[in-house]
Parts: structure tokens; C-alpha cells; sequence
């Protein structure tokens, strides 16, 4: 279903666009689940450990082609709100050939570097192998996870969230299945998992590139539109790279962040593992309606109604506050029972140190909901820069204190933990600031032509 974002009730707007994409990625969670639970519990926590790394690294690569995906889409958002379909179908080939370019070589490299990057994850002697053979497998998806994410960000931009969830759903079914088949009865390990991965992926990539080329015809570029344009180049860059920076840098942090968990060893690796997937899906409804509002007022600062935003910030930042304090709540008080998923309970250990973690994070999800929503705000209206400089402060403020306080043996690990919501505040504190500061200019910025864009 397509949704017009410029006109209707602001609130319900809103809400019913980022209804499928929050379901959407919590099926994409979902078979990032599956993946853990089946490891951990048919091979082990040294296998559980290993795969969660490297769900850390793969977040990190995914997230240099999203961000690619989602800046562009912000283009194509301020297009199509102005309805100038002939920009609109130059920007989606432009920013094609230019993120399938970086997509061939992301590939090419990882697959070269691959021993280089376990080394500098720390990897304990005990895991090194099996993540070896994992990452192995699951890098021949990048491909497939770019098409997704690109086509997946292109639909959105339009206002048609539902397709893209339709696709993921089938992809998450038969991951799942294929998880079991390939783990339980096959008993491929490690290997397994990853396969049933990326052949999940390249169902729901492939799949979603043709169903938009044979439903969308007018987002199709004619010959006419294939041209490489300096112009052209330098619009898509201006938001896609930023994005890509602000994504990178973000996931770069958690990147060294795992370095320094893996150095505590297996039991802490297995526990963050665990704790992370849990964390992941208790905090991406907010993330993903953060994206919905991003695609909101993108469209309607293309259609020049700075109203209409202004309505639009006030409800999103009421209804995330309320949603992350109902899940904070949920996550604190169900934290040993949320790990006992993927852990078996004799493991008391890697239960107790996970739950530290989950009350921990948990308890400050208000934090990562207001910089969610933020990084939303500017990318939309063509300030990314400013979502880079706030990721910046979250994630060098992270990395700086999961150092410095893990390094201290009266705190140790239990401090990389508490860097993560100090960091989340710091960077919101920050934009807030900086957006009451430079309202006025803002909001001039919103009325000025938007031609030029």
C-alpha cells in the first residue's frame, strides 16, 4: 500500500507508514534470532560467541551499503514529494551505479582481508576457526543485501512500506527453515547457518528488484536518464555519503566495542552475543519509525510544508518517549528469562553477566530513541552532516569510556556496558541544543526553494 505523507492526520500518518517497516525489521531480527538460537543451542557457545561477532561485523558492512541506500532515499523522498519524476528517475540511476560500484569492491575486500579483520577483533584461539567459516559463507550476501536494502529504501521513499515487508517475511520464513535443515539435519555447523542466510537473502533481494521494475514502471530511467551527471553525482553524494558516514562510524563503534568485549574471553562474548539480539529487537520499533519519520518530513520539505514537519517532530518525539519507556520496563523486568532464550540455563555465568548488560542497557532506551529520531530529523532536511557529528559523539564517547572503565579491575567489563547510555545522552544533549539554537534557521531553510536541492 502507497501512502501520500504530505496530506492527512500527521499522527496516524505516521504511525500506519512505520508499521510495516517496524515489522519489516523485527522479521529481519527475527531470522538474526533464529541464526543465534539454533547455534547456540544445537552447537555450542564457542559457536554461539563466534556468530555473534560476526553479526557485529556484518552489521557494521551492511550498514556502510544502508547508509549509502538511506541517504539516497531521503533524494528520492524530496523528489517525489515535489513530484519531478524525471530528477527523481536520474537520482535512482546515478545512485545505483554508484552503490553497486562500492557493493563489488566492499566484496572483493572483505574476502582479502578476511584473517586481517579476525586479528583486529581480538578473537579468542577457541572461536577464531568457526567465525573464520562462518564469515566465510555469509560475505557471499553482500550482493544481495545491497539489492534488498537499496530497493527496499526506494519503495519506502515513495511511501509503499509494505512490499519491501512482504519480501522480508518470505526471506525470514525460509531462513528459518532453511537454519534447521542445514544445522539440525544436515549438521553443516556453522557453514549451515550462514548458507541459510544468504540464500534467504538473495531470495528477498533478487525477488524485490523485480518486482519493482515490473510494478513501477514510472521509477524505471529510460535511456535519457542514464547518464552519469556531475550534478547529479555530487546531490546523491551530498546525502548518501554523510549517511553512509553517520552509519559507518556507528557501527564502526560497536565494531571496536565487540574487539574489546572478545577480549574478556568466550563467556563474555556468548553473553553479549545473546544480550545484543535481544537488545537489537527491543529498541528497533523505535529505530524504524524514526526512519518512517525521516521519510515524512523529507517528503514534505520537498512539498514545502513546514507546518506540517513541525506537527510531525512534536508527535514522533511524544510517541517514542512513551514507547521506549514501556519497553525499558519490559527489558529490565524480563531480562533473565529474555536470555534463558538463546542460553541454556546451566550456563549461569554467561546468564549473569548478560543480564548485568540487559538491566544496563535497558533501563536507558529513552537515549537511543531521541538519537534515532535526531539523525531522522537532519538527514531529512539536508543537514546529514549534523547526524555525523552526533553519531561521532555517541560512539567515540562509547569506545573511549569501554576502554578506559573496562581497564580499571574494580568496574571491568561491566563498564563497557554503562559507556553505551552515556553515550546515547551526551550525543542528545547535543542535538538538542544545537536544533534550539538554530530553529529559526532551520525553518527558513524549509521555506527557502527547494529547486536547488
Amino acid at each position: 500500500m502507497q501512502r501520500d505523507l504530505t496530506a492527512g492526520p500527521v499522527i496516524s500518518t505516521m504511525l500506519l507508514f512505520s508499521l510495516p517497516m517496524i515489522l519489516g525489521n523485527l522479521l529481519q531480527q527475527f531470522y538474526n534470532v533464529a541464526d543465534t538460537f539454533i547455534v547456540g543451542r544445537y552447537l555450542g557457545t564457542a559457536a554461539l560467541g563466534a556468530v555473534g561477532s560476526a553479526y557485529t561485523l556484518m552489521t557494521f558492512l551492511t550498514s556502510i551499503l544502508l547508509g549509502l541506500a538511506m541517504g539516497s532515499g531521503a533524494v528520492f523522498s524530496i523528489r517525489w514529494g515535489q513530484r519531478d519524476m524525471e530528477k527523481l528517475r536520474e537520482s535512482i540511476f546515478t545512485s545505483f551505479v554508484l552503490i553497486a560500484a562500492l557493493a563489488v569492491v566492499l566484496s572483493i575486500a572483505v574476502f582479502a582481508l578476511l584473517d586481517v579483520i579476525l586479528g583486529l577483533l581480538q578473537v579468542p584461539v577457541e572461536n577464531y576457526a568457526l567465525m573464520r567459516a562462518y564469515l566465510f559463507v555469509i560475505f557471499f550476501g553482500i550482493p544481495a543485501t545491497f539489492l534488498y536494502n537499496y530497493f527496499a529504501c526506494l519503495l519506502r521513499s515513495i511511501g509503499n512500506a509494505s512490499v519491501p515487508l512482504l519480501f522480508l517475511g518470505v526471506s525470514a520464513v525460509t531462513n528459518v527453515v532453511l537454519d534447521l535443515l542445514f544445522v539440525v539435519v544436515f549438521h553443516w555447523g556453522v557453514e549451515g547457518a550462514a548458507g541459510a542466510t544468504v540464500a534467504a537473502q538473495y531470495l528477498s533481494g533478487v525477488g524485490l528488484v523485480l518486482y519493482t521494475a515490473a510494478r513501477f514502471p514510472q521509477l524505471r530511467p529510460a535511456r535519457r536518464h542514464m547518464t552519469l551527471r556531475r550534478e547529479s553525482i555530487l546531490e546523491i553524494s551530498q546525502f548518501s555519503l554523510l549517511t553512509c558516514a553517520q552509519q559507518s562510524v556507528m557501527n564502526f563503534g560497536i565494531l571496536m566495542v565487540q574487539g574489546r568485549v572478545n577480549s574478556f574471553g568466550p563467556a563474555v562474548m556468548a553473553a553479549f552475543a545473546a544480550a545484543v539480539k535481544i537488545d537489537s529487537f527491543a529498541y528497533m520499533p523505535v529505530q524504524d519509525f524514526a526512519n518512517a519519520f525521516s521519510t515524512f518530513v523529507a517528503q514534505n520539505y520537498g512539498a514545502r510544508k513546514p507546518d506540517r514537519i513541525r506537527s510531525g517532530i512534536r508527535s514522533a518525539v511524544t510517541i517514542s518517549i512513551l514507547f521506549c519507556l514501556v519497553i525499558s520496563g519490559v527489558v529490565f523486568a524480563l531480562a533473565h528469562p529474555l536470555m534463558t532464550i538463546f542460553v541454556e540455563p546451566e550456563e549461569t555465568e554467561i546468564l549473569a553477566i548478560g543480564v548485568t548488560y540487559l538491566r544496563i542497557e535497558g533501563a536507558f532506551y529513552l537515549g537511543i530513541g531521541c538519537l534515532f529520531l535526531l539523525y531522522g530529523l537532519y538527514r531529512a532536511v539536508a543537514m546529514p552532516a549534523m547526524s555525523v557529528v552526533l553519531t561521532v559523539i555517541s560512539l567515540g564517547t562509547r569506545v573511549l569510556l569501554a576502554y578506559t572503565l573496562s581497564a580499571v579491575p574494580a568496574i571491568g567489563v561491566v563498564g563497557i556496558w554503562w559507556s553505551v547510555p552515556i553515550g546515547w545522552f551526551l550525543a542528545d544533549l547535543t542535538g538538542f541544543v544545537y536544533y534550539l539554537l538554530r530553529r529559526r534557521a532551520i525553518e527558513e531553510k524549509l521555506l527557502r526553494d527547494t529547486s536547488a536541492l
